[in-house]
């Protein structure tokens, strides 16, 4: 077989000729126990960061309060996937506000780990300790949606 075929035996079986396009990042936004819980998910790199980067900076404008990223349905993370967590933690800090970070997947730890982020960032296993560790605003509801 030549270097650019593809074999098909069904189309669950296809093989592609080239790499997969590029999927688009799934942002999910929700409240739960008065903090604003950011899910990501997909790939997070250059391509991804240019179109999540205004969704999270209006999520971590003025006004902010507590705000817990969850990055478990994260399959891959580059640096500037980490400049862009570097830059929501900033943008909540500096205004005042919580930061919870959710992260189980062993890469993006051991990258967190490596880039001394993991003490910045304080990552989380599961959603219920980030939301333990964070405080909703004076006056939220801290009902579950």
């Amino acid at each position: 077989m030549r270097r650019n075929e593809h074999v098909e035996e069904s189309p669950r079986e296809l093989v592609p000729v080239s790499p997969r396009h590029h999927e688009k990042p799934l942002l999910r936004v929700r409240t739960q126990a008065g903090v604003t819980v950011a899910e990501l998910h997909g790939e997070i790199d250059i391509q991804a960061v240019q179109s999540l980067r205004p969704c999270l900076d209006t999520l971590t404008g003025d006004g902010v309060g507590a705000l817990a990223l969850d990055l478990r349905g994260v399959r891959f993370l580059d640096c500037s996937g980490l400049a862009l967590l570097v830059r929501a933690h900033r943008r909540v800090t500096e205004r005042g506000g919580s930061w919870a970070l959710v992260c189980d997947h062993p890469l993006t730890l051991r990258i967190l780990r490596i880039t001394a982020l993991a003490p910045v960032l304080g990552p989380a296993p599961t959603l219920e300790q980030a939301l333990d560790s964070v405080r909703p605003p004076a006056g939220s509801a801290s009902a579950e949606e």
